[in-house]
């Protein structure tokens, strides 16, 4: 998939993968409409990008409002004319024991993360079937391929996205959309220091969830999004970005009851 002159609408663009997949295809000459809740990112991302000498449009988004993800399509065609590639990359975290999570903060995250992806589809989907080469990349997690213990709320979310990617490239085959889910590893983002975590977990855990996390987020984000961009290049119906997401991908195949007791091993 040629980039150059493309347009592509990219969620949480703010910052981390969102940023780095940007400036990865403002590289390639592709045009740019970028949105994200975070106004202060966002006009950063748009600003690096815009100095490559392609064009890029900001909008401030809230994906979990449902009226202005209806909207936004318009926003974009005002600016750009078109719409070739829809990157679902928005996404927040939710640490603690299903039990310990507030119903309010599981829906808030399924919000986010899934429901969010859905209607930014649907809201898309028509303006790329208008396109003559386009694709849509919903970003799930190795955490769509396994699911550890504390991670009810956001496994549950990235096993959905990646169901509702893989049946969705199945119906939208012998078209011109494609589509590619993307399994992260661990990508050193802020995801982990901006994470909910649930009250009744203790503090001292709390502390080391966090410094396990910061010690897993290794690769550096501008990696992460060369891997995916170059994934979509080459039209890849799944992308595992980094190598820990290779080998948890080999492993749930392997040992698809018992892999959490081999990764125990690892962390330990």
């Amino acid at each position: 998939m040629n980039l150059k002159d493309r347009v592509t609408v990219i969620t949480g663009a703010g910052s981390g993968i969102g940023r780095a997949i940007a400036l990865c295809i403002a590289r390639r000459g592709g045009h740019l409409a970028l949105a994200d809740i975070d106004e202060t990112g966002l006009s950063q991302t748009r600003a690096q990008a815009a100095a490559v000498g392609v064009r890029v449009s900001g909008h401030r988004l809230d994906v979990a409002n449902r009226a202005a993800v209806a909207a936004l399509p318009a926003e974009v065609l005002t600016v750009h004319g078109r719409v070739d590639l829809l990157i679902n990359n928005a996404g927040v975290a939710l640490g603690g024991n299903f039990e310990a999570v507030s119903e309010a903060d599981f829906d808030w995250l399924m919000e986010i993360n899934f429901h969010a992806v859905v209607r930014l589809t649907r809201a898309f989907l028509p303006l790329l079937r208008a396109s003559d080469d386009a694709r849509i990349v919903n970003l799930s997690s190795v955490f769509g391929l396994i699911s550890p213990p504390g991670q009810c709320a956001y496994s549950a979310s990235k096993f959905a996205v990646r169901g509702f990617s893989n049946s969705l490239r199945q119906e939208l085959a012998g078209t011109r959309v494609g589509v590619t889910v993307v399994h992260p590893g661990g990508v050193a983002t802020a995801i982990a220091r901006n994470a909910r975590i649930a009250d009744a977990v203790p503090d001292e855990e709390k502390r080391q969830r966090l410094a396990l996390a910061e010690k897993m987020l290794r690769m550096p984000p501008d990696e992460a999004g060369d891997i995916i961009v170059r994934g979509v290049e080459k039209r890849r119906a799944r992308i595992l970005v980094g190598s820990d997401a290779v080998f948890i991908s080999l492993l749930e195949r392997l040992a698809p009851v018992s892999y959490w007791r081999v990764l125990q091993s690892f962390l330990r």
